[in-house]
């Protein structure tokens, strides 16, 4: 592990850009990322949200021994989150690096730790005492499995799991005991939108245990017609078998939306080339402009890079875009706390910078 004091760590956070929304990845046009979380607790000591100070104190000195001793864990840094203002515990988030629960809890020795790539983070002393997360550009599932099993395994070799034999991993929530796997895979699906084909699908997924989720997980809104898909069951299959039904299930909707993209292009290719060069006129030249509003152009963009119809900015410049303009990270890159109308102003001009770059 690095050790860096928290002010070094934050501004290299700022300067950084995820290797997960790279737009490289395999059938990245449609698949943002995809995440596996595991949810893991250390036998004997109570879940987090039940533990004592003291016992918290020893799951973070726990992870930093951890991080600190392995290999695997070289190139990690490692938060408190008890140091950092509200400003830089949202900026996490905005980075995805811990959820929003982390964030707003009072807790003490809640921590985090991630990679330099940004492709691997825990959270300690979340729900669990750890919540290892690794994600990837596209869909790459089965890559990341091999990944965090990896990584499991070496923590397991440290602690002691809390686990059952008749049940599997124990969690603090119960829809999580079992593997205390979540996978998910973050859809852009513009396509399906415009024709009003997107609430049928999520009827019929969230009838077999899948979830849509906003572009920040639990609890958040769908925004950019950017929707997250994860698994609800956990107890009773193997690992690889949620895998592979979720990538069966994430296949059909990615088939349906390059269906429509197709019959869209077709028949309606004048109003797409309309939509996606409006977008780029206003993102490349507005002065005032709120993340809502940029979310909505943003996906209509990349909707037009998706296509072929605009050659510029790539996929990976567009997904970069979506974490700069969120509220906490245009503050943390001008280095001061914005009003509404400032964070307008200041969103516009970074857009530009990027877009005209």
């Amino acid at each position: 592990m690095q050790n860096k004091d928290k002010s070094i760590i934050l501004q290299n956070l700022k300067e950084s850009s995820a290797e997960w929304i790279n737009g490289q990845g395999p059938l990245s046009d449609i698949v943002i990322s995809s995440r596996i979380r595991l949810a893991r607790n250390v036998e004997g000591i109570p879940f987090s949200p039940r533990a004592e100070q003291a016992e918290l104190k020893n799951i973070f000195e726990l992870s930093r021994l951890i991080v600190e001793e392995d290999s695997l864990f070289k190139d990690s840094n490692l938060l408190l989150l008890d140091e950092l203002t509200p400003l830089e515990s949202q900026f996490l988030v905005e980075k995805h690096l811990i959820s929003i629960y982390h964030a707003q809890e009072k807790r003490p020795y809640r921590g985090c730790v991630f990679n330099q790539k940004e492709t691997l983070s825990i959270m300690v002393n979340e729900e669990d005492h750890f919540r290892i997360q690794y994600l990837l550009s596209g869909l790459q599932l089965n890559n990341i499995w091999k990944l965090i099993n990896e990584i499991d395994d070496e923590i397991e070799k440290k602690v002691t799991y809390a686990f059952s034999e008749k049940e599997g991993y124990l969690t603090s929530c119960p829809t999580n005991v079992g593997t205390g796997m979540r996978a998910s895979i973050m859809l852009h699906l513009p396509a399906l939108a415009m024709v009003n084909g997107i609430n049928d699908i999520l009827k019929a997924i969230s009838k077999i245990g899948y979830v849509v989720r906003g572009f920040y997980g639990e609890g958040t809104e769908v925004m950019g017609n950017l929707f997250q898909v994860s698994n609800q069951i956990t107890l009773g299959l193997s690992e690889e078998e949620i895998i592979d039904n979720l990538e069966k299930v994430n296949q059909q909707i990615i088939s349906k939306e390059q269906k429509v993209r197709k019959e869209l292009l077709s028949n309606s290719k004048s109003q797409l080339e309309d939509q996606a060069w409006r977008a780029y006129g206003i993102l490349s030249s507005a002065r005032i402009i709120s993340s809502a509003e940029a979310m909505e152009l943003l996906s209509k963009l990349r909707f037009g890079v998706g296509l072929g119809i605009i050659p510029h900015p790539n996929l990976g410049t567009l997904n970069k875009l979506m974490l700069l303009i969120q509220p906490a990270y245009l503050q943390m890159l001008t280095g001061k706390d914005l009003d509404p109308f400032s964070r307008d102003l200041q969103r516009a001009v970074l857009i530009r910078n990027e877009i005209n770059r």
